[in-house]
């Protein structure tokens, strides 16, 4: 069983939307019951819309618990070295020479838009296991982008 790589707050992320989901499970039971009620089930939207809603929040419980169980916790403060890995804050310059900074995250973490990349997109990939003053090459939708590693932190 692979391990998933995670922080700390992203385990508690998973396990705050895991107990929301499973509190979730009595309502849609009731919802559940009360369209079955109201009689012939073959055209009652109702219980068609719950019975869905159902098997989605099944799914979702089922793929968090997953996620859960195999959740590799780690803490980057305790990290050190030169070269990355999942947890470091890095420093980048662009093609322009504008620094960008990034934190390798877990995918269930990920948010491009707040400087937090997954450690399996093109540009995590791409620098895992480079250190400070390597240029890497990632291939995007939009064409090849170059980087030169500036700085590799822990915090």
């Amino acid at each position: 069983m692979e391990k998933v790589p995670m922080l700390a707050e992203g385990y508690e992320k998973l396990t705050t939307d895991l107990k929301a989901l499973r509190a979730e499970r009595p309502r849609i039971v009731d919802a559940i019951e009360e369209a079955r009620a109201h009689g012939d089930l073959s055209e009652n939207a109702e219980y068609h819309a719950a019975k869905e809603r159902q098997g989605q929040v099944e799914a979702q419980i089922a793929d968090l618990e997953d996620k859960v169980s195999r959740a590799q916790i780690i803490d980057p403060t305790t990290l050190s070295g030169d070269r990355i890995v999942f947890g470091a804050t890095v420093t980048v310059l662009d093609e322009d020479d504008k620094p960008c900074k990034y934190q390798i995250v877990g995918q269930a973490e990920s948010d491009a838009k707040n400087g937090r990349i997954s450690y399996d997109s093109p540009l995590g990939r791409a620098l895992i296991g480079k250190s400070v003053g390597e240029e890497v090459e990632v291939t995007v939708p939009s064409g090849d982008k170059f980087y030169l590693i500036e700085k590799v932190q822990f915090i």
